[in-house]
């Protein structure tokens, strides 16, 4: 049994069972990911796969035991991995980032780049996604953290850092009646408009939902997108008002209005999402430190060894409250 082999197993577990998608993931040709697989069932004296015909049709009840154990040596490797580097005093590697178009879009580039100035010869890979997306990738080991939202409780997998907090806003077109009214809207008024907003809004769980649904009112939406660009163009089309996070608007949007709205919908957190006893990089701390900067670094390595991690964390900032972002770097 070789590492390998462990790798090309959950590589194999995580695309679906599809092996040809598994062997471009761990960048091996599909007959040599076929013959590891083999030899491993050899040795173990097991399937670890149900086939029908050359498919791979679901994962055994031995596979799954298999699986669990599988990741958590190759995490236990990575964490090895990463103790060297470090002793090494190496700069150099990966960070992989699984994020919201969003946050990657509008909140990301200012720490990104400030890493990219302490650390040239780390390469970053950002894999913008659904926030469910989002957290299985980092579940899964395919991304180093996760940079996601929530209106309530923190993410419940892995080891939550709150980056800052932020409200939703209304955005709609200059001449719109909501702008020209001069005042803030209502959820009356919201209620009787086509919205436009993320495809989160569709769930029954949405917070967005939910403040309709305390005030007896159903909303209106029009349209969903999983990117802020989006859903501003189509404001601009005509298809409804806007509602998305309120770093999404820059200072060119001036054909478009924003409205507050914090008194209608609850306060969001972004979080910074590790996987449980991590052991991270020294660049990955260093861009722990340019997204969160009231983040101490010693917490956040002990709030990973520990069982009981921290649930508060004092002086998380508002959006409002951190430097503008240049508009050269979200362009």
């Amino acid at each position: 049994m070789t590492l390998t082999q462990l790798r090309y197993l959950v590589a194999i577990a995580d695309s679906g069972l599809n092996i040809t998608l598994a062997a471009e993931r761990v960048h091996a040709t599909q007959p040599g990911l076929s013959k590891q697989l083999k030899q491993l069932e050899d040795e173990l004296g097991f399937q670890l796969f149900i086939r029908k015909g050359k498919s791979l049709d679901a994962v055994t009840h031995a596979g799954r035991h298999v699986l669990e154990r599988a990741r958590t040596i190759l995490a236990e490797a990575a964490n090895i991995r990463s103790i060297a580097a470090n002793l090494r005093n190496e700069a150099r590697g990966e960070l992989r980032i699984a994020t919201t178009h969003t946050q990657a879009r509008f909140a990301l580039p200012v720490a990104i780049g400030a890493l990219a100035q302490s650390y040239p010869q780390v390469s970053v890979h950002l894999q913008p996604g659904r926030d469910t997306e989002v957290l299985a990738q980092l579940e899964a080991g395919r991304v180093d953290l996760a940079v996601i939202s929530s209106a309530g409780a923190p993410p419940a997998s892995g080891i939550a850092l709150p980056a800052y907090r932020w409200h939703r806003v209304i955005v709609a077109p200059q001449d719109h009646p909501l702008v020209s009214d001069g005042q803030p809207p209502s959820l009356d008024e919201l209620a009787l408009l086509p919205l436009v907003s993320y495809e989160s809004s569709l769930k029954a769980d949405s917070s967005l939902r939910r403040a309709f649904d305390a005030a007896d009112l159903r909303p209106q939406i029009a349209m969903t997108a999983g990117d802020a660009d989006l859903i501003k163009t189509y404001v601009r089309a005509g298809l409804g008002v806007g509602v998305l996070a309120e770093m999404a608007m820059l200072e060119s949007d001036t054909d478009l209005r924003t409205l507050p709205v914090d008194h209608l919908f609850p306060q969001c957190t972004t979080w910074i999402v590790l996987r449980r006893e991590s052991v991270l990089r020294e660049y990955v701390l260093e861009f722990i430190t340019q997204f969160a900067p009231h983040l101490d670094r010693r917490d956040v390595v002990r709030a990973l060894a520990s069982d009981t991690p921290p649930t508060e964390w004092s002086a998380v900032p508002h959006w409002r409250e951190r430097p503008a972002i240049p508009q050269a770097d979200v362009a």
